[in-house]
């Protein structure tokens, strides 16, 4: 005789167990169907919330690489000159650059009028000591010495400055190292044995004052010759004779 199964199913202690309230398989009885679709929409509703946030955050970053990355460098870039940059990376002993004063004026683009630098700064040595270590550093830097007849403008005492110029890629250099800004000239020496020249002997002037000029090369006219000597193509006035006909009275008609 076949052996009797509970009405649930093997393994079931109560009849229908393993079916649902529509008699679907797998849920328990008691749970409704729709619950669980609702739980499932609700899951991929944050899911996709989720996504979203996420898309969100790489856009934003995307956007801030983009754009706003190169808007900081370039407002930086506007605000800073690279040439006076340059001349801070010169590998200058620390006591040939003191007080160190920059003023420029002109257009980094050369807009209308191209930007010309000034850099001041002072020297705790003589001029010949760091005018050499300056020549040094240029030299290191990649800057070539330019012999050029305009250079320096005016002639200079070699016994109190040195004058050079220098050129490296588009831009012209020149360095100036003479006597520092306390020296005085023999003429303003006050006579020996008076009140002032005892107290002026109390106080040493030493060291030296650099000038540094930079300019761009398309701007620097020294040793250019006229490229554009005049317009082209005119005939000059014709110059008579002094015993030429021409410069005679007109004969009247008869």
């Amino acid at each position: 005789m076949a052996p009797v199964l509970p009405a649930g199913g093997l393994g079931s202690d109560e009849p229908g167990a393993e079916l649902g309230e529509g008699g679907a398989p797998g849920v328990p009885r008691g749970v409704d169907d729709r619950g669980l679709r609702g739980a499932g929409a609700e899951l991929r509703q944050r899911m996709r919330t989720e996504r979203q946030l996420r898309q969100i955050t790489l856009m934003s970053l995307a956007a801030l690489v983009l754009l706003v990355f190169p808007a900081f460098f370039g407002i930086r870039a506007m605000t800073s000159d690279p040439v006076f940059s340059s001349l801070d990376d010169l590998e200058v002993p620390s006591w040939a650059a003191t007080k160190v004063e920059d003023q420029g004026y002109g257009s980094l683009w050369c807009f209308l009028d191209c930007r010309f630098r000034e850099r001041i700064a002072e020297s705790d040595q003589p001029f010949k000591e760091t005018s050499a270590a300056y020549s040094a550093a240029l030299t290191k830097a990649g800057w070539t010495q330019w012999k050029v007849a305009e250079c320096p403008d005016t002639p200079v005492n070699p016994e109190e400055s040195a004058y050079s110029c220098w050129r490296r890629d588009e831009f012209t250099l020149d360095l100036s190292v003479g006597l520092p800004g306390c020296a005085v000239t023999a003429d303003a020496i006050p006579p020996a044995g008076t009140e002032e020249a005892t107290a002026g002997a109390v106080k040493e002037c030493v060291g030296s004052t650099v000038n540094i000029k930079v300019q761009n090369t398309i701007s620097d006219q020294r040793g250019k010759t006229d490229q554009a000597p005049g317009p082209l193509g005119v005939t000059p006035d014709p110059t008579l004779a002094p015993d030429s006909p021409l410069l005679g009275p007109t004969p009247q008609a008869s």
